[in-house]
C-alpha cells in the first residue's frame, strides 16, 4: 500500500486532481503541484465558506513548483522535471494540454513509461468534451440530479456533495495504482482518460437496469423510501433516525424491540395501501421517544442510526476510533497493514519547493533566478 518510490506530477487545479492527488500522497507518492505564478484557484476560492481550507485540506504533504507554461522557459522547465517523474496527471480541456507542452504525446516522448492521467468533465471524446462545467453539470447530466426527486412534479435539488469531483478524483487515483502495477509488470505506460460523467454514471449500478429496460427507476424504489422498512423517521426531539430493516430477521429484531409482533407480517408488502399505514405506524412509533433514545435501546442487529450532520459524524466514536480525522482534515479512507500514514506535513506556500525542484532537474542557480524572476 505504499508508493514511496513514485512520484506524481500534478498539472490539475480545483477540487477534483486535488483529492486524486492527496490520496496518492497519503500512500506515500512525492507530489509535485505545478501552479500557475498566481497559484490554483483553489486556494483563493471558497467552496463552502471565506477560509474554508479546502485548499489545505487536500495539499498536506505536496511540494508547489511555479511554473509559467504559456512560455518557452515554463515548458522547458516542465519537460526536464518530467524526466524523473512516473506520473503526470492534467484537469485541462481537450486541447489544452498540447498547447501548453503538457500533452501525453510530447512528455511520454521524454519519458516513454510514463503514465499519464487527462481528468476532465467530459472525457477526451465525444460530442461534450470541449464544454465547460462543474459538479452540478455532470450531476445533472448523469441523471442525479433528477433521481432526487420522488415525481416530475417536485423541483430537482443539487447534491450536497461534490460527488462528481471527488468520484472523478477517485476513479482517477485507482487508475492510477493500477497503471502502475501494470508498468511493473510490463515496463510499458500508460494513457488514462477519466470523464467524472462516465463515473458518475456508473455509480448508477442499481438504476441503470430499469432504465435500460425503458422504465422510469425515479424513486420510491427498494432504496429509496418504497419500504416503511427502509426510511427516515422524525422522533420527538425533531431530530431523525433512519431504520433499515430490509432482511426478514433485521425487520423481526425491529418488531420485538418495538413490541409490536403484529407488524412482521407486512414487511416488504406490494400492497401500496399496506405500506402507506404500516408507514404511518412506524412514523407514530418513532414520534414517541427522542433519538437519543432509540439509539440506546438499539441493540447492534437491529438497523437503526443516527441521521448526524457532518460535524457529528467527524466526531463519532466510529470517526475517533478509524482515525479519519488526522491533524484537522479527513484522512486516508481506508485501514491497511502494514497501516498507510497520511501525509501530514502542512500545505506548500505557493512555489515554495521551485528552487529546490529545478536543482534536482539540473538547473544551476543563474538559470533558477532567471525563470522565477521570469514568473
Amino acid at each position: 500500500m505504499h508508493l514511496d518510490e513514485y512520484t506524481v506530477l500534478d498539472l490539475t487545479q480545483l477540487l477534483p486532481g486535488a483529492y486524486t492527488t492527496q490520496l496518492l500522497a497519503d500512500l506515500g507518492a512525492t507530489v509535485l503541484k505545478v501552479e500557475p505564478p498566481d497559484g490554483d484557484p483553489l486556494r483563493s476560492v471558497p467552496l463552502v465558506e471565506p477560509d474554508d481550507g479546502v485548499f489545505d485540506g487536500l495539499s498536506r504533504g505536496k511540494r508547489s513548483v511555479t511554473l509559467d507554461l504559456k512560455t518557452d522557459e515554463g515548458q522547458e522547465a516542465l519537460h526536464s522535471i518530467v524526466t524523473d517523474v512516473d506520473v503526470v496527471i492534467e484537469g485541462y480541456r481537450p486541447g489544452v494540454a498540447s498547447r501548453l507542452g503538457a500533452d501525453e504525446e510530447t512528455l511520454r516522448s521524454i519519458a516513454p513509461d510514463l503514465v499519464y492521467c487527462s481528468l476532465s468533465g467530459f472525457g477526451q471524446s465525444g460530442p461534450y468534451s470541449d464544454r465547460p462545467g462543474h459538479d452540478l453539470t455532470f450531476a445533472g447530466l448523469s441523471g442525479l440530479v433528477d433521481l432526487s426527486r420522488r415525481s416530475t412534479e417536485q423541483r430537482p435539488t443539487p447534491p450536497p456533495f461534490s460527488i462528481s469531483d471527488i468520484g472523478g478524483g477517485l476513479f482517477a487515483a485507482f487508475s492510477i495504482v493500477t497503471a502502475l502495477l501494470s508498468r511493473e509488470r510490463t515496463g510499458d505506460g500508460s494513457y488514462i482518460d477519466v470523464s467524472m460523467l462516465d463515473v458518475l454514471l456508473s455509480f448508477s449500478q442499481s438504476y441503470a437496469p430499469s432504465a435500460l429496460a425503458g422504465t422510469d427507476p425515479r424513486p420510491p424504489e427498494p432504496f429509496t423510501g418504497l419500504y416503511p422498512c427502509y426510511d427516515v423517521y422524525e422522533t420527538a426531539d425533531g431530530r431523525y433516525v433512519t431504520l433499515a430493516a430490509v432482511e426478514p430477521q433485521f425487520w423481526e429484531r425491529f418488531c420485538d424491540l418495538v413490541d409490536r409482533p403484529d407488524l412482521r407480517e407486512k414487511h416488504c408488502s406490494s400492497d401500496p395501501a399496506v405500506r402507506d399505514a404500516l408507514r404511518e405506524e412506524v412514523a407514530d412509533i418513532f414520534a414517541a421517544r427522542s433519538q437519543s433514545v432509540w439509539l440506546e435501546a438499539a441493540d447492534e442487529e437491529t438497523p437503526i442510526a443516527a441521521v448526524n450532520t457532518l460535524e457529528e459524524a467527524l466526531e463519532s466514536a466510529h470517526a475517533r476510533e478509524r482515525e479519519l480525522v488526522v491533524d484537522g482534515r479527513i484522512g486516508f479512507p481506508a485501514q491497511t497493514e502494514p497501516p498507510v500514514e497520511p501525509a501530514t506535513d502542512g500545505p506548500p506556500a505557493l512555489g515554495e519547493h521551485t528552487r529546490e525542484v529545478l536543482a534536482a532537474a539540473g538547473y544551476s542557480e543563474a538559470e533558477i533566478d532567471a525563470l522565477v524572476d521570469a514568473d
